[in-house]
């Protein structure tokens, strides 16, 4: 536990690659090629504030992986934003749509600031200029941004405009979760949520639970993820017995009605309070005697410190990195399923597909063949996981990671060395 806590983000997803290299075998030339990032962005971003000062902040865009196409990965706005972090995504996005055999590498990015603490203008001119700033290393055929933490469709909107500005003509394809009214897809707002909710149901299948009615499961996190994961849980029969967001959360032992909490959380900002649900200990909610645990907020929740107190048959990461490497040894070890986040929460992605590919041709899909799809697909690489990870004996995350990892390696060696 102490290594563990000594271990940047950045080690721990390379101790992933480590194991994936156990599985596979391959050389440590390729352990380093694969390891190492393509290319690392750092740039000033300045903003004039509404008072007329000047502050700089620091954004970042890490593109990992070229080996299978154009980079792809989000943007998030966070005062914790750093190199360590960015890469560290990048990473997990090469091999999230490796598993999904999407024609994509992996990227991210980021701004270093609390979009809470500044106006809608402010946080306009800081995209503006943070897009502006990475401008020559994006386009839609090299790297295409998406919303994250902190950023959303307005965005998206600000980035491609300030793109296609610079290029001179309209280009929809240099970001996906874009408003529907300038090229975005239907389905994609909801498809990361509606991706967790179908690995959720898979699992709990897996490990015998038939019955959706009699399913539990308690979400951490009520907010771009977490709020639709609930509902779709909650329509689908399951009890949603436990809720949370940053500022509590909520139990009932009955379930909670997620559309009621919606319209609760809509007018006064937190589930705390919410007349169907009694209080709980937040860090409690991981720890409840249910079917599946959905840690669907930050990273790092589940740690070496509470994973022997983890009580679900299920834990399904709707979050980035919420289960460290020493809490998936110990989860590993008392038979706990863990579905990793690079398989659950990568309906965005892959609805990201869907929503360049539109973008590209200029034909867009209607919400239910996007649904389809994106069940279809997911379903299909859940299928091929549980097959890696029966057959090899080793965890749905070894299994996942190993899969994507040799996808992206024989792409690699097929293009060879240059020059």
């Amino acid at each position: 536990m102490a290594e563990e806590a000594k271990l940047s983000p950045f080690d721990n997803a390379k101790k992933q690659l480590r194991d994936a290299q156990e599985i596979l075998g391959f050389s440590d030339n390729d352990f380093e090629l694969l390891a190492t990032p393509r290319r690392e962005v750092s740039v000033a971003v300045p903003v004039r504030r509404d008072d007329g000062s000047v502050e700089v902040l620091r954004g970042y865009r890490v593109q990992h992986n070229w080996s299978r196409g154009p980079g792809k990965g989000g943007v998030r706005y966070a005062e914790n934003v750093d190199l360590d972090e960015v890469r560290t995504l990048a990473m997990l996005m090469t091999w999230k749509c490796a598993l999904l055999n999407l024609p994509y590498g992996g990227a991210k990015g980021g701004v270093a600031f609390d979009p809470s603490q500044y106006s809608k203008a402010e946080i306009e001119r800081i995209s503006r200029r943070y897009i502006a700033e990475i401008l020559p290393v994006i386009g839609p055929e090299v790297d295409v941004p998406a919303p994250d933490m902190g950023t959303d469709g307005q965005t998206m909107a600000w980035f491609m405009d300030t793109y296609s500005q610079a290029v001179g003509y309209t280009a929809p394809g240099i970001v996906t979760g874009k408003p529907i009214s300038l090229g975005g897809s239907l389905g994609r707002a909801e498809s990361t949520s509606l991706g967790v909710f179908l690995t959720t149901r898979a699992a709990l299948k897996r490990v015998g639970v038939e019955d959706m009615t009699q399913a539990t499961v308690a979400i951490q996190g009520f907010g771009k993820v977490g709020r639709d994961a609930a509902h779709f849980c909650h329509d689908e029969g399951m009890k949603v017995v436990a809720i949370s967001d940053v500022y509590g959360a909520i139990y009932n032992a009955e379930g909670i009605d997620t559309h009621a909490l919606a319209e609760y959380v809509d007018e006064h900002g937190k589930v705390v309070g919410f007349g169907g649900a009694d209080p709980l200990d937040p860090a409690e909610l991981l720890l409840l005697d249910v079917d599946a645990v959905v840690p669907a907020a930050v990273e790092g929740v589940i740690t070496g410190e509470n994973a022997d107190r983890v009580r679900a048959k299920v834990v399904v990461e709707g979050a980035n990195g919420p289960t460290t490497k020493d809490a998936d040894a110990i989860l590993d070890a008392k038979g706990i399923d863990v579905v990793p986040d690079i398989l659950a929460n990568s309906g965005g992605v892959l609805v990201s597909y869907y929503e360049w590919v539109q973008s590209r041709d200029n034909f867009f899909w209607d919400l239910e063949r996007v649904q389809k799809a994106q069940e279809r697909s997911m379903m299909q690489v859940w299928d091929d996981v549980v097959a890696f990870a029966d057959s090899h004996k080793v965890s749905l995350r070894k299994a996942a990671v190993a899969m994507a990892v040799e996808r992206v390696l024989d792409a690699h060696h097929m293009r060879g060395l240059y020059p």
